[in-house]
């Protein structure tokens, strides 16, 4: 099952690209044997600075047909790493072949792509700037690819 991280935004050389890349390395590399992945990053400017409409326009063109759609949002559910393993295994398990993990912007989601969503998460009820997040949800892939492998990497 391929992950598509979608995100407005584009991480430039610095410490929030390499710990995107270093856990998304380790998700490949430990989910592979579980069936998920590849996670492929799909970013995007909105150089125009038309809003929210325009970036979900952007967004929604990364997103593959009969993807699950997954906004990560602060209106969203907040879930615990096992609860979050348990979805990807759900979705694995039903034979999803592509979930679409969407970030939006400075502004949020527009609420026409966050209505399109199958399930909304948040990471708390703090707002955290999208660079963060990307890296948050990097190492929750990688860590919810642990937990379904068994490896100690979560401990609760």
């Amino acid at each position: 099952m391929k992950i598509h991280l979608c995100a407005v935004g584009r991480l430039r050389a610095g410490p929030e690209r390499a710990m995107v890349a270093d856990y998304l390395d380790r998700f490949g590399k430990t989910g592979r044997a579980l069936g998920l992945g590849p996670a492929i990053e799909h970013e995007f400017d909105d150089k125009t600075r038309q809003g929210m409409q325009a970036e979900a326009e952007l967004l929604a063109r990364a997103i593959p047909a009969g993807a699950l759609i997954v906004t990560l949002d602060e209106r969203g559910r907040l879930l615990s790493s096992p609860e979050f393993a348990a979805h990807l295994a759900k979705w694995r398990d039903s034979g999803r072949q592509d979930v679409a993990m969407v970030i939006g912007g400075a502004d949020g989601i527009d609420p026409a792509l966050r209505a399109r969503a199958d399930l909304s998460i948040s990471f708390g009820a703090m707002v955290w700037p999208h660079r963060l997040v990307r890296v948050m949800l990097a190492e929750q892939l990688y860590r919810a690819a642990t937990i379904l492998a068994g490896l100690p990497y979560h401990r609760s």
